[in-house]
């Protein structure tokens, strides 16, 4: 069986039969097969941890490609492995997992499909979002690329297919699984996210942090209760909680340099049951976002100095003073390593075209859980990102029109066609660079 179909890639990606290059190539596959394997996915998403059906059919194309697969890797992760002589061991990773909400993007395709939420227990809508539908697609596109042209290459192909990174633990459940030491450490780690809000088929790549690292943290402020006429009598949390609020304000404003980005969001302050009664607890709960290591340390350091201080302002006894609980689910800054990112940017001119490569700013700080991958031990690893919205699109918003849907909106959609095909294309460049004979 395997033999058969690698004998079928040959045929789709062989030049000569092409009559054209790496893309004609990649084209040719998405018309007669990615394009109903992307369909299939947006279809039928599942949520963080219970991707099983996902990862079953992900696990049958890596095999089908002719890759040895391992599954349950770290809950429902894939590890697809393809030693092709001596050479380095190059890790590509694919996320996988959709999110709790109702697509309303109007498609033919839109997911209709429901779950049972693992975390609430109740049934949701689930939907393609984030597009992860892209990401395996296009590392399926990619394996049966590589494994048709194995007499360009030579090392170790791994492709990942990661669960639950919208809940940020599935890289880090992979690494606890023992990844390395089953499959091997690699000497590179690659990745890249499609983005709804860059022109479909360039490749944005920086020479730094693409994604923030994030920490969730918890404050709870403990006061004496008391009547609401009576306030002397009491130490009101909510007043302390509201003093600690404002004050964290100055640690991004007053305490951060102004060239280094950070956010510190109190997303929830809980407190309190009745108009007329001071409540003895208050809850806080942040997102704090950074893109470095020393920014962090500043950002929670201060965190704890003013929550704990302020409620030394109020007088309250060192027993009592508010307590900062940082989360482990936490995730370090995506950092690019720069080297690699400038070698693999030159391939990407090289081979697509200079005009395609760009490298646009990140405007917000989402996080992601791909560093895992990267750190402890540092691996030197690059993650872009490939434009999933045709520039039409962006032409009716800037004249008025309906805006471009964000990430994680009812209403996202990307165009799988340029995406999946630019995802293959940049991904096999950046592989032959690293593997080449």
């Amino acid at each position: 069986m395997l033999k058969i179909a690698s004998s079928i890639f040959a045929v789709l990606f062989s030049a000569s039969a092409l009559g054209g290059g790496l893309s004609d190539a990649i084209q040719k596959d998405y018309d007669s097969y990615l394009a109903g394997l992307f369909d299939h996915f947006h279809r039928n998403p599942e949520l963080s941890t219970v991707e099983t059906k996902t990862a079953a059919r992900m696990a049958k194309e890596l095999r089908s490609a002719g890759f040895d697969v391992t599954e349950a890797v770290g809950g429902t992760g894939v590890v697809a492995i393809m030693k092709n002589g001596d050479g380095p061991l190059v890790m590509m990773r694919a996320d996988m997992d959709g999110l709790p909400v109702e697509e309303k993007s109007g498609l033919e395709n839109a997911s209709r499909a429901q779950q049972t939420d693992p975390i609430t227990g109740n049934t949701v809508y689930v939907m393609h979002a984030c597009g992860h539908d892209v990401h395996i697609t296009s590392l399926v596109g990619t394996a049966r690329h590589m494994s048709a042209n194995k007499d360009a290459w030579k090392g170790t192909l791994m492709l990942v297919v990661q669960p639950a990174e919208e809940r940020v633990i599935g890289a880090k459940a992979m690494k606890e699984d023992d990844i390395w030491g089953r499959f091997g450490t690699p000497d590179y780690a690659l990745a890249f996210h499609v983005q709804g809000n860059d022109v479909a088929g360039l490749i944005n790549v920086s020479e730094g942090s693409p994604y923030a690292g994030a920490d969730t943290v918890d404050i709870i402020i403990h006061g004496v209760g008391s009547h609401g006429a009576h306030p002397h009598r009491g130490k009101d949390p909510i007043v302390l909680g509201s003093q600690i609020v404002l004050a964290l304000q100055t640690l991004v404003a007053r305490e951060l340099s102004p060239r280094d980005p950070g956010v510190v969001t109190v997303g929830s302050f809980h407190a309190g049951t009745k108009h007329n009664i001071i409540s003895d607890r208050a809850h806080l709960q942040l997102t704090v976002r950074n893109t470095s290591n020393q920014t962090r340390d500043l950002l929670l350091t201060g965190i704890k100095r003013i929550a704990e201080n302020m409620g030394r302002v109020a007088g309250l006894p060192e027993d009592k003073l508010p307590e900062v609980i940082v989360s482990e689910e936490s995730v370090p800054p995506t950092i690019n390593d720069p080297t690699l990112a400038r070698r693999l940017k030159q391939a990407w001119g090289k081979e697509i075209g200079d005009k395609v490569v760009v490298d646009i700013p990140t405007k917000g700080m989402g996080a992601e859980d791909f560093p895992f991958f990267s750190v402890d031990p540092d691996i030197r690893s690059v993650y872009w990102s490939i434009g999933g919205t045709p520039q039409e699109a962006f032409d009716v918003e800037a004249a008025g029109g309906a805006p471009v849907p964000s990430h994680h909106s009812p209403l996202f959609k990307i165009s799988p066609q340029p995406a999946v095909t630019r995802g293959v294309e940049s991904t096999v460049v950046a592989l032959m660079e690293l593997m080449a004979r």
